[in-house]
Formats: C-alpha cells, structure tokens, sequence
C-alpha cells in the first residue's frame, strides 16, 4: 500500500510543480514580473529577483519533497465531486507555505543539512534564506487573486480567512517549539504537545482539506471534520518524522543525524521518555537536548534512552488510534470513489511510512 501511494504522489508531482512554476518560474522573467506584480513605477531588477528568490526557492523545491499535502487538496476536491480544472492552482497554497516554513525553521534551529543538501542559508545566506521563505508564505495569494472571477464573493471570503486562520497557527506552534527546544521547559504534557503540532504541523494539511472543501461548495460540516481529519494526518506525519529520526537510516541520512536531538527537540517520544526515565536518565536526556550537541557519541546516547523507555513504540501507537479515530469521522461524509481510496491510503502511509 505504501508504494502504491508513493507511486500516485509521484505521478502527481510533475502536474503540482508546473502549477507551482506558473506563479514562481524557475527563470524570472520581465512578463512574469509584470504579470505577477503589475507594471514597474519605475524598473524592476529580474536578476536580483532571480539570484534572491527563483533560485533558492527551485534549488530547494528540486531537492524532492512529496507534495502530499497539495495531493490532499486535489484528492479532497476530487471525493467531493469538484471542477478539478477550475481550483486545481490552489494547490500552490499549501506547499509554498509549508516550503517556507522549513526554509525558515533551519534558520531558527541552525539546521545543516535538509533533502540531502545542505541548508538554504548555508548555501545562499541567511537574510536570503529568511526573505525567500517569507515570500513563500504570501506569494500563494497569487492564486487568490489570479482566480478571484471564478468564484463568488463568500466563497473567496471563506477561502480567504481559512488561509489567514491557518497562517496565524503556524506562527503560534513555531514560538511554542522553539521555546520547548531552547531548554525553557521539561514538564510538557501530551495534550500541550499535540496542540503545539495542531497548529504548527497540522495546520497545512488542514487549510489543504478545507480549501478544497470551501473551492468545492462544500459544507461547514464538512470543512470542519475534514479539516480536523487533515489536522490529524498533519500530526501523524510529524510523529513519524520523530520517529524516522530516531530509528531510520534513510531519513536521517536526508536530514542529518540525530538532528532533532541537536535541535534539543521536544518530540512526542521525548516528552513520554522524561515522563518514564529514571531520575538519571532524566538529567541526561535534558543535559544532551541543552547542549544542542553534534556529537555522535552523545546524540546515540539520547537515542538510547528514548528507545530504552519504549518511546518510540508509544507514539507510533498514538499516532495509528489518532488517525483511525479521524479516518472513523469522516468515513460518512465521503462517498465511495477512487479519491477516497487514495485518501485513506495516504492516511495509512502517515504512520507507516520509512522516509
């Protein structure tokens, strides 16, 4: 099942990367600009715009990058019986945005190394890396603007405060996670962690389901369920990102290893190990995660502790009932459909996926 959804969403990624190349091409342009940003008052200099944006933002899409999330939207439209043709460029929104995120993360936490590559501000500086994720995050309201005769008035207004709602989440789980990762608290509780996740990781996914909802005439109803059904595919994803970075070889040879440890990340499977571990342990998980070390030697031992207290087994575990209690709620709203199926196989891939 795994490779079957692997295989759709890499079927898909060539039609998602020309949607995302007709709002930001790879080679900037004098007609792109003007397009794109109007006529210049005065003049437009396209090969600053090409060195400080195109070719970071495409060095960093090319690296790979599933595209699940831009796959929910179409899947999502598609199970509700929408116009493909007409909202298809509103899979832009959710994969530019989360692209800048991680743009903007490596900076935050220091990263080297993200697909395989090192970092964008190591490549292409910091103030670079930082403005061009930025950019991500607003450039998708292109498609708004772009498509804004194609719809009525109160479905662009739903559209339009989805994405504000979702834009403010993602901000507030990033101050959150970088508060926990500084060292600044220890005693986290699961609910708080998946709160955290909800709006940082799950928001995405979430505006993903309900922009496609909203595009497709749909219910509150369904917006609502299908957007917390997303939300929970949005934190299983990232509880399998903790979990491959601790136990899987491919991912941490993408990423770096035991980067979350050097981050001094409070994982899911952090906070249950301090919740279990020894009073020594303890102390020595918390030492590691505040030094923010690159040390092998220290990162495996952190990596040992949390095995050592079946903390990866836990969040594997919380993770498949969340996304079965999700799948469950919206099973209803769904008729049976091909898309369907697909969404149900992403759902599985979330939590048992190696990379």
């Amino acid at each position: 099942m795994s490779e079957d959804i692997l295989k759709f969403l890499e079927s898909k990624k060539p039609f998602i990367d020309d949607i995302i190349r007709k709002y930001i091409p790879e080679k900037i342009d004098e007609g792109y600009v003007e397009w794109a940003f109007g006529k210049a008052r005065y003049a437009y200099d396209v090969d600053a715009l090409n060195k400080s944006i195109a070719e970071p933002l495409w060095d960093f899409l090319n690296r790979g990058g599933k595209r699940w999330r831009p796959a929910l939207f179409l899947l999502v439209a598609e199970a509700l019986g929408a116009d493909i043709e007409k909202i298809k460029d509103f899979a832009v929104v959710p994969e530019l945005i989360h692209n800048g995120s991680i743009m903007t993360d490596d900076v935050e936490d220091m990263g080297e190394m993200r697909r395989g590559k090192p970092c964008t501000h190591k490549i292409f500086g910091t103030d670079i890396a930082i403005n061009t994720g930025n950019m991500m995050y607003f450039l998708p309201l292109l498609s708004f603007i772009k498509n804004k005769d194609k719809f009525d008035a109160q479905t662009l207004l739903r559209a339009y405060d989805a994405y504000s709602e979702e834009m403010i989440n993602i901000s507030l789980g990033q101050a959150t996670d970088i508060w926990w990762h500084k060292g600044r608290k220890d005693n986290i509780t699961k609910e708080q962690y998946l709160q955290m996740c909800a709006n940082k990781t799950g928001c995405l996914s979430r505006l993903s389901a309900r922009l496609a909802v909203i595009l497709s005439e749909g219910t509150k109803e369904q917006e609502e369920k299908l957007g917390n059904f997303a939300e929970i595919l949005g934190i299983a994803f990232q509880i399998q990102d903790d979990t491959l970075s601790v136990i899987g070889d491919k991912f941490a040879a993408k990423k770096g290893y035991g980067d979350d440890i050097t981050e001094g990340k409070r994982s899911l499977i952090v906070i249950h190990a301090l919740e279990k571990a020894s009073n020594e342990d303890k102390e020595k998980l918390i030492s590691i995660l505040d030094e923010h070390t690159r040390d092998p030697e220290k990162i495996s031992k952190a990596i040992e502790i949390l095995k050592k207290y079946g903390s990866v087994e836990y969040a594997k575990e919380l993770a498949r009932n969340l996304m079965k209690k999700a799948w469950e709620d919206i099973n209803p709203l769904l008729p049976e459909s091909d898309a369907k199926k697909k969404i149900k196989a992403l759902a599985d891939f979330s939590i048992e996926r190696e990379i």
